[in-house]
């Protein structure tokens, strides 16, 4: 079945243009010019995936980001412009799964998307053909990652993760104690070969402490190794 992507966008020409390059690759599309139309939209009937806009009238992007991640875990792409550097590492440590700055490549806008849908379908439906065994979950202390069902718990407390900041947590968590540099972690949460840039492994590094001290104000286990990278530090 084809992917539904929701496009929220106040400008009708990216609407236009970005829908017909994504029905091209096969994809469903949901266009809607404002953030209160889409998040009616999207709570009542949940796309694969969703692109927002940041500055769009009635309800921005950053506002509607934090309505859905009230009650979904839906994988977020962010539409910015290039003056909103701000806004886009909000946008991140808000659950968005990442970002594109405008005008950007169609190609690229696609690339990252699939990466994106892959791999949320891998943690949604894991060995789905029976032909390798599922991936165990991973005990490091008091961190449990569970990879079959996309589950993370800290002292038993559920902590619910974006696709991408799941996936760098179980790169780092693989491998206590080891340095992983941002290149290493981009490969591990993007994959076929989508360049992002280091502030973007960065903001989804604090959103991942962020969520961790939700649950447990004193939580450590993730250390800065300054001009190297992170580790987790197995406590």
């Amino acid at each position: 079945m084809a992917a539904t992507i929701a496009l929220v966008d106040d400008d009708r020409n990216i609407l236009t243009s970005v829908s017909i390059a994504l029905q091209a690759e096969g994809f469903v599309t949901r266009l809607y010019s404002d953030g209160e139309a889409a998040l009616k939209a999207i709570t009542e009937t949940p796309p694969d995936l969703c692109l927002f806009d940041i500055k769009m009238p009635r309800m921005d992007g950053l506002e509607l980001l934090r309505r859905v991640r009230e009650h979904s875990a839906v994988p977020v792409i962010f539409l910015t412009s290039k003056d909103e550097e701000l806004d886009e590492a909000l946008g991140l440590a808000m659950g968005a799964d990442d970002y594109i700055t405008k005008p950007f490549s169609q190609r690229l806008l696609i690339a990252r998307i699939k990466a994106i849908l892959r791999r949320a379908e891998l943690m949604r439906t894991p060995n789905e053909a029976g032909d390798e065994p599922a991936a165990e979950p991973i005990v490091r202390g008091r961190l449990e990652i569970d990879p079959a069902r996309h589950m993370v718990s800290w002292d038993g407390k559920k902590v619910t993760l974006t696709v991408t900041e799941f996936l760098i947590l179980e790169a780092l968590a693989a491998r206590p104690g080891v340095v992983k540099s941002r290149n290493q972690l981009m490969d591990a949460a993007y994959q076929d070969d989508v360049y992002v840039d280091d502030r973007t492994i960065d903001s989804h590094i604090k959103r991942l402490r962020r969520k961790f001290r939700e649950v447990d104000t004193e939580f450590s286990a993730i250390d800065t190794l300054y001009g190297a990278g992170y580790r987790f530090s197995g406590e």
